[in-house]
């Protein structure tokens, strides 16, 4: 069952920030991962307006969308928008319908 990868975010130093965005393509893709959503318009109907950037990731499965993010790799790239550059909420969810 595939998984998603569903990010808000709020740049601080976009210089610093485009050192972690411009190597996850790369570390998403070699976990089978596939962007749909990146960056674009975003129209917050609901809720904070704290966060301007949005991520929707497609992963083949749970288990897949979390080893990339524990990898070595996005650990590296991630340290880039830690201490500042950027704020991040990130969740894992499965696709599908579970409330039936």
């Amino acid at each position: 069952m595939p998984a998603y990868w569903v990010a808000r975010s709020r740049i601080n130093d976009p210089v610093a920030y485009k050192r972690y965005t411009d190597r996850v393509p790369a570390i998403i893709e070699a976990h089978g991962g596939k962007v749909l959503a990146r960056g674009g318009e975003a129209r917050i109907l609901e809720g904070s307006d704290h966060f301007h950037r949005f991520v929707v990731i497609e992963f083949p499965s749970l288990d897949q969308a979390e080893a990339c993010w524990r990898s070595q790799a996005y650990v590296d790239a991630s340290n880039h928008r830690r201490g500042g550059a950027g704020e991040v909420e990130l969740i894992l969810v499965d696709g599908g319908d579970a409330t039936r």
